[in-house]
């Protein structure tokens, strides 16, 4: 993990911190490849320390870093003093995730330093990925796609979305999916991910998703509402690759009988979108021209009334993946990043054709060198259940 701390140093010296302080599960598990209840305190100079309060029972070091218990982080000072670590006069929080009092608390501790919001320079970080994550990531594609080839064996005519959303998400677990569906942003929340039939792709959901759905209860309102699979309807399923920590994002469209003539004209606009903006996605191409791309192509072919949901419609075509499902960059209209080596992106075109349902498609990719690799190999076009 030193070559993650490192990276994590690289922006904190850009943003003039002399220390940085991690405490959210995902970035803990980002740096040092463990969660607990714990900080990890890294200088800008001279070694990381590691705070633990939980689990107990941890080696003297984790990842070579290391590592004190602690009751509570009142006590990390303490320690500094005892090691002859100076204190910081600029120090980086997750800003994003902390609650208030956490912040709080945390300036009260560092009260002589200036508290800055160090989430933005963790996403940073965390969109290019090491070989390492990027094998992780290969790995989940290829089981993310094992688990969706197995779809038409798993439907049962009668059966309902929230039926055949259980037994891909038994496949998925049984093929070693974590089922955990990480996601950025304290609104944002899933399970597992979400299979979409007929008109309830069209339902508005509170989520920053492609595509929403009602759900069966209002507390977690996206995703399956109990809708008999019926002839006419497209059946999306959007499940998360979470295999390995790292999580893929991919998006096959299967159908109950054959769909209404737009469907199909949609679903081969998305094909048409999706293999365009992968060809555009190498270094240097910036996010923005991308989605600006997705849009024209969705005009062209008089469908942007319905690209990216119908009666609420998502404003991006592709976001990044790695712990958490919505990484940086995300390719969106305003966003001026360019696009470097390591990057790892699903891109997903999708319409929702009222009546129908959803089509589309989504995979993910990272950027290599000169291009891309496609993560997620699967059969692209609609697939018809019987």
């Amino acid at each position: 993990m030193t070559e993650h701390i490192e990276k994590i140093r690289d922006e904190m010296q850009t943003e003039g911190a002399d220390a940085f302080l991690v405490t959210s599960n995902v970035n803990l598990y980002y740096s040092v490849g463990q969660v607990m209840m714990g900080y990890l305190y890294i200088p800008a100079e001279g070694a990381p320390v590691l705070f633990v309060r939980r689990p107990s029972g941890l080696a003297e070091s984790l990842s070579g870093i290391t590592l004190h218990y602690v009751r509570k982080p009142e006590q990390i000072i303490e320690i500094m003093a005892e090691r002859g670590m100076p204190l910081p006069s600029r120090i980086m929080l997750e800003g994003d995730t902390l609650s208030h009092s956490e912040w709080l608390r945390y300036q009260a501790i560092f009260q002589s330093a200036q508290t800055l919001n160090g989430t933005s320079a963790l996403q940073r970080a965390r969109s290019i990925k090491t070989d390492t994550e990027i094998d992780r990531l290969r790995s989940s594609g290829k089981l993310h796609a094992a688990v969706y080839a197995k779809i038409p064996e798993l439907y049962r005519p009668g059966m309902t979305d929230v039926e055949l959303s259980i037994e891909i998400e038994r496949e998925l677990r049984l093929a070693g999916n974590l089922g955990l569906f990480r996601i950025f942003g304290q609104n944002m929340e899933i399970f597992m991910g979400s299979v979409l039939a007929g008109d309830n792709a069209a339902e508005p959901s509170p989520y920053d998703f492609a595509v929403g759905g009602k759900g069966v209860h209002p507390s977690l309102p996206v995703g399956a509402n109990n809708s008999l699979l019926k002839s006419g309807m497209s059946v999306m399923v959007d499940m998360g690759g979470n295999f390995t920590g790292y999580i893929t994002d991919m998006t096959r469209v299967y159908s109950i009988g054959k769909l209404a003539e737009k469907a199909y004209r949609a679903h081969n606009t998305a094909l048409e979108i999706h293999d365009e903006i992968a060809d555009m996605m190498r270094p240097g191409t910036v996010c923005e021209d991308i989605y600006n791309r997705a849009l024209e192509i969705a005009k062209k072919n008089g469908l942007e009334d319905c690209f990216m949901g119908s009666r609420q419609q998502a404003r991006f075509v592709g976001h990044g993946v790695g712990i958490e499902i919505n990484e940086l960059p995300v390719l969106c209209a305003r966003m001026r990043t360019q696009l470097k080596k390591g990057m790892a992106i699903a891109i997903e075109p999708k319409f929702v054709i009222e009546g129908t349902g959803a089509v589309g498609i989504e995979n993910t990719f990272v950027i290599t060198e000169n291009g891309n690799e496609k993560l997620t190999i699967l059969e692209e076009k609609i697939v018809e259940l019987n």
